[in-house]
Formats: structure tokens, C-alpha cells, sequence
């Protein structure tokens, strides 16, 4: 039941619009009209709802019976469960996901926008259905694909695909309108059994996701379940999409990032089942997020993440931004999150998935003052309900205040608050405060250079945030020229997405992370011009000794040796490139008496020449013939550099 020429009526106009139709179609008039005020109010605060029972005019009797806050946890899975059972094909799969989703969000909306139920219960309702539309959804195709293919079977017999709900979902603070952060794992490598074609688990568990993400996230006539996130499993967009557990093990153990410990505290397992399998998975987890003992590197992870989310607030300017601008609600979890991994280890009731359990766990522990928690509490709740509010006007994903006054109106409806104005009052407020904690959380470290100088912030901002061209361009206006600042970005972005195809450990990548703004730095104040053509022949020295975390360490600790390093691939490409090839010549530029100008003595060289080779030739055992090659060739090249250099 379409509702034609929307465009050019306003929300007063709208709302008549749908309730007249509704009124014509509907088979139970009297109810409705009963409800008429409420009803008109729903639809007003949120075109998504309207537009629902536009469609479904025989759900408004059901979406007016619906009482979220008293459903039994177990109602979405009964309910989804229902709708799955009727599908015979992944369409049918598709479909019936889709349809109970909307009915269910439109439901929790009506409860909402009439305030009929608290923010926590709603963030309660809203992923208690996710996970049951996840869950069914994988439950109907591993039983789909086990028919086909026989069953994945393991040492503690048949084996499930664990999915990890990361973020909001695994905490069940799920937003409205949200994408979803998932990692699929699997126990253990072998065949499947009992089907009429086998397959080798890593190939069915990878054919089971694939299938999943796409009854979840694919767009069809019917809507969208979720916008599917993969990016937070080992390797991200590179790696498998799959992993057994001793592969997972692996990664976290020896590649594992601080960033990856910080996600980790919000992952849940979807479709638990409180096996054995399940405990191995947890013994992976656990001790890779929680440390028994702290140790410096994690506050200083934890100080660069502060440091990065504040820099990215100053540089995207995001202002009316309620999740990711000052004091909004990615300070919250911030704050609680760090908590978690500082103390976490050794305090088991802060392993909470639960944020406002999170809280509650600081206080009780005499971690963080009372009216600290019950502040951010509050607030966080406050700007939780905004949020939603925002998402459920239209179901869009967004935390950005609305230009449009129709929504600005539906919003402080929804919020009680007389006048937009006074309710922007409120919010900063609310997001000062948040703001204020948030900056007395972790001291800063004392920064090498001065924090006035703009060049080096630019810098920094560039490689972290990452940027696009045409805000790199704005960023380095008054450093570079356009032509130059574009190839400079295109330079970096190409830089950092071949680099993630290396397995550089949390310390080389921390390293690497320092030293590309250095080296920006000191090829932009000491070189105007040329820089990309520098930057390129530079990077491919990096590159080279990517997997080294010695020699990035030698270039950050020796700010000479860097500034040596740029103006010997300023000076030859020639020179660049044999650094690349052999980055052993970088240790010859902690000794620049030798990169200077020499003397041009012939006589005097060859003599030098003679004895160095001698001393050098003395630490070799006289037999190894191996070890003695490998000495001259290194002279050789030393005395090139040293040649090039001088000239």
C-alpha cells in the first residue's frame, strides 16, 4: 500500500496522509481509532514506522499489543524461529529474516518514541533480536549445508562455526540502525562426514560464512538485516575469513595488536553452547585481553588511542557528532574499556561485556569514585537515547544533530525537552562532562616535538587518520603544492595498505607508526621541493626493512640518521635502491664522519681502503670461505655508499 507524492507535503501533512490510508485498508477500524493520538505521534516521530504499516497495515494491531520491556529473553529466537522454519530456500531464508526484522524494529520503535520503555531495555531488545536473526540464520544453513556436505566432526564430536558479536552487539547495547562487527572461528581442521560430497572444513566453514553474510547483509526488495563487518578477524580484509582455533591462537599470540585487546573486551559468542569447544575458544580469548600483569606497552597503547580519537575530533570537526565527537559516546566506552584491560586480568567483574555492568564493577571496586560512575552512567544513557532516537526517525545509521526541522521536532518530543535550544543546552552539558573525564583518564607523554607546531600535527594526523585527498590537500596548503600534497597522499595510502599484507607484530607496527610522520617531516622542512619523488624512493627503503623493527627502531632513536637516510635518496636514486636491496649499509649512517666529503688523496684512500679490509677481515675465521666472501662484498658496498654520499 504505497503512499504516492510524499515529497512535496510536509510531516503534519504526511501523517494524515498514512492514517487516512491506514484507516480505508485496515481490517480493525475500531482499534485503531481507539489509538488514534498515539498512533499520529508514532508516525510523526518516526517516518520508519509509518512507512512499515504503509506496507503492512495488518502488523498496526500487533505493533499496538507488542510490550517489549515484558518479552522472556527467549521470545525473538521463538519468534525468528518461526518465521525461519517456513523457508525451503536461502531466498525463503532471506525473506523471512527480513520481515521479522522490520516487524520487530518497528515494534521496539513504537515502545520507544512513546517512551513506554527505559534506553537500557530497548538496547536490550534491539540486540536480543539481532542475535536471534544471526543465530537462525546460521542454525537453518550449517543444517542446509550439513545435508549436502556431511558434518564438520571434531575431537569432542560435531563441531559448530563460533561467531564472535563484537562491539555494541557483543555487549547487547546494540544501536537501532547498525551495522555488525563479526569473526567466525571453527575448532579444529579435518573433513566433514556422513555426506554425499565431503569437504574439508576450512572449505565448508568459509562456504557457511560466506552464506551467512549475504542472508544478513545482501539489499533485496525487502530490506537489509544488517551491514555485515569483517574487518575486525585476524589479518582484517587480507586474512581468511575463517579461522580453526589453533590458527586464531597463533595470530593473537604473535600478531595480536593493542587495538585487537581493546575490541576483544566486547566479544561475545553468539551461539553459545557451553561445550568444550566453546571453553578452548575462551582460553584463547581471555588471556590474550586480559593481562594478569600490566605491563607500560598497554598504557601506552592506551595513551595513543586517546590521543588518536582526539585527534580525530579536532581534525573531522565533529562537533554535532554524539558518538565520535568531545564527550560523546565513544569517550564512555573509552573510559570504561580501559579499565578493563588495565585491571581486568586480575579483577574477573571487570571482563563484563556489559559497559553500564562495566561501570558498576569500577565503583564497586573502589576503581572510580561513585558520582563518576553515576555521572557518566547517566549521561551515557542520555546520549544513548538520542542516538536512537535519530536512527529510528528513518532507520538510517547516523549520530549527527538533524538540519531538518520536521526530525529536530520529532527529537525533542522524544527527549521532553520545550525547544531545541534548551535541549542542545542539556547535550553539551552532557558531553562536557564526558569530555572532562575523558581527558583525566591517562597523562599525556611528553612529545619529542612541541606541540605548537602545526607541520608535525599535520603530519601525525595524516598518517593516523589516514585522510582523503582533497583534506590532505587542505591540511598541507600552506606546505606543499596541490599537484604535490596529492601525490604525497596517494603515496602514504599506498604505503599503508601494502604494509598490512606484513607480519609486523604489535612493536614494529607501534614503530612504524612513529616514524612515517618523522620521516614526512623532515622531507617537507628540509626539502620543498620534490617530495613525492623523495617520499617514494624512502618508502621503498621502508618497505624493504618492514620486517626489521631493529633498523625502523635505528632511524626513530637517531633523528640524524633519518635526515642522512632522505638526503642520500634526495641526493641518488641509485643509492636508494641498493639501501633497499641491502639494508645492512644503514648501520654505515651511524658513522656520517664517513659520509662526509673526503679527502682526495689517492694514495692516502687506497691505504685506508687496504687496512679497513684487513680489520674487517681479521674477525673471520681464516677457514671460512663463506664468511669471508660476505665480508668483502659488504666492504664493497660500504665504499660505495660512502663514494656516492661524498659526491
Amino acid at each position: 500500500m504505497p503512499i504516492d507524492n510524499t515529497n512535496s507535503m510536509n510531516q503534519t501533512q504526511l501523517v494524515e496522509k498514512y492514517w487516512e490510508t491506514l484507516i480505508t485498508h485496515t481490517p480493525n477500524k475500531n482499534r485503531i481509532l481507539a489509538n488514534e493520538a498515539d498512533i499520529k505521534r508514532v508516525f510523526s516521530r518516526s517516518p520508519f514506522v509509518a512507512d512499515v504499516c504503509a506496507k503492512h497495515p495488518e502488523w498496526l494491531v500487533e505493533l499496538l499489543d507488542f510490550a517489549a520491556p515484558s518479552m522472556p529473553q527467549s521470545y525473538y529466537h521463538q519468534k525468528v524461529s518461526e518465521y525461519v522454519s517456513q523457508a525451503k530456500t536461502e531466498d525463503g531464508l532471506a525473506k523471512a529474516l527480513r520481515r521479522c526484522r522490520q516487524f520487530h524494529m518497528a515494534a521496539i520503535t513504537f515502545s520507544d518514541v512513546l517512551n513506554r520503555q527505559s534506553i537500557d531495555a530497548s538496547l536490550l531488545q534491539v540486540s536480543l533480536l539481532a542475535n536471534a536473526l544471526i543465530q537462525q540464520g546460521y542454525t537453518w544453513l550449517y543444517s542446509s549445508l550439513c545435508s549436502k556436505h556431511g558434518t564438520p566432526v571434531g575431537s569432542h564430536g560435531p563441531m559448530p562455526m563460533y561467531i564472535l558479536g563484537m562491539g555494541k552487539l557483543g555487549g547487547h547495547e546494540l544501536n537501532f540502525s547498525s551495522d555488525i562487527d563479526l569473526i567466525f572461528t571453527y575448532p579444529e581442521k579435518g573433513e566433514t562426514q556422513g555426506g554425499k560430497k565431503s569437504l574439508e572444513h576450512q572449505q565448508f566453514f568459509t562456504r557457511l560464512a560466506q552464506k551467512l553474510i549475504q542472508a544478513l547483509n545482501k539489499v533485496t526488495v525487502d530490506g537489509q538485516v544488517y551491514r555485515v563487518d569483517m574487518r575486525l578477524r585476524p589479518f582484517g580484509e587480507s586474512g581468511p575469513l575463517v579461522l580453526h582455533f589453533d590458527a586464531m591462537e597463533d595470530y593473537y599470540q604473535e600478531q595480536g595488536r593493542h587495538w585487537e585487546r581493546f575490541a576483544m573486551v566486547k566479544a561475545r559468542v553468539i551461539n553459545s553452547d557451553d561445550s568444550s569447544y566453546e571453553a578452548a575458544l575462551q582460553a584463547i580469548l581471555t588471556p590474550f585481553t586480559f593481562r594478569r600483569y600490566l605491563d607500560f606497552t598497554t598504557l601506552d597503547a592506551l595513551r595513543n588511542m586517546k590521543k588518536l580519537i582526539a585527534t580525530e575530533i579536532r581534525r573531522r570537526k565533529l562537533n554535532n557528532n554524539i558518538k565520535l565527537g568531545a564527550g560523546g559516546i565513544r569517550e564512555v566506552e573509552f573510559f570504561a574499556q580501559s579499565f578493563q584491560l588495565i585491571h581486568g586480568g586480575r579483577e574477573p567483574s571487570l571482563q563484563s561485556k556489559s559497559l553500564l555492568t562495566t561501570l558498576k564493577a569500577l565503583e564497586e571496586n573502589e576503581i572510580v569514585e561513585n558520582e563518576v560512575v553515576e555521572a557518566l552512567k547517566q549521561d551515557y544513557l542520555f546520549l544513548r537515547k538520542v542516538e536512537h532516537t535519530l536512527q529510528q526517525y528513518r532507520d538510517q545509521q547516523t549520530q549527527t544533530l538533524p538540519e531538518d526541522e520536521d526530525q529536530r521536532q520529532a527529537l525533542i518530543e522524544v527527549m521532553g525537552f520545550p525547544n531545541y535550544a534548551q535541549f542542545l543546552t542539556h547535550l553539551d552539558a552532557v558531553m562536557a562532562r564526558i569530555h572532562g573525564h575523558f581527558n583525566e583518564l591517562i597523562e599525556e607523554s611528553q612529545d619529542a616535538h612541541d606541540p605548537q607546531d602545526s607541520l608535525f600535527s599535520a603530519c601525525c594526523d595524516a598518517w593516523q587518520l589516514q585522510m582523503v585527498e582533497h583534506e590532505f590537500c587542505q591540511t598541507f596548503a600552506s606546505y606543499l603544492p596541490p599537484e604535490d600534497a596529492s601525490r604525497v597522499q596517494h603515496l602514504l595510502l599506498d604505503f599503508n595498505q601494502n604494509q598490512r599484507r606484513y607480519l609486523l607484530g604489535q612493536r614494529g607496527e607501534d614503530t612504524l607508526n612513529k616514524l612515517i610522520p618523522e620521516i614526512l617531516y623532515v622531507l617537507i622542512t628540509h626539502n620543498a621541493q620534490g617530495v613525492p619523488y623523495i617520499l617514494k624512493r624512502v618508502l621503498g627503503v621502508i618497505s624493504a626493512i618492514t620486517g626489521r623493527t631493529t633498523y625502523l627502531d635505528l632511524l626513530l632513536e637517531n633523528p640524524d640518521v633519518l635526515k642522512q637516510l632522505v638526503r642520500l635518496c634526495e641526493r641518488s636514486e641509485w643509492v636508494a635502491n641498493e639501501i633497499k636491496r641491502f639494508p645492512l649499509l644503514l648501520d654505515e649512517l651511524l658513522t656520517p664522519l664517513y659520509l662526509e666529503q673526503q679527502d682526495t688523496d689517492i694514495v692516502a684512500s687506497k691505504n685506508d681502503y687496504i687496512s679497513e679490509l684487513r680489520q674487517s677481515l681479521l674477525r673471520v675465521e681464516p677457514d671460512d670461505v663463506e664468511a669471508m666472501m660476505d665480508t668483502w662484498r659488504q666492504f664493497k658496498l660500504c665504499q660505495q655508499l660512502r663514494i656516492a654520499a661524498s659526491d
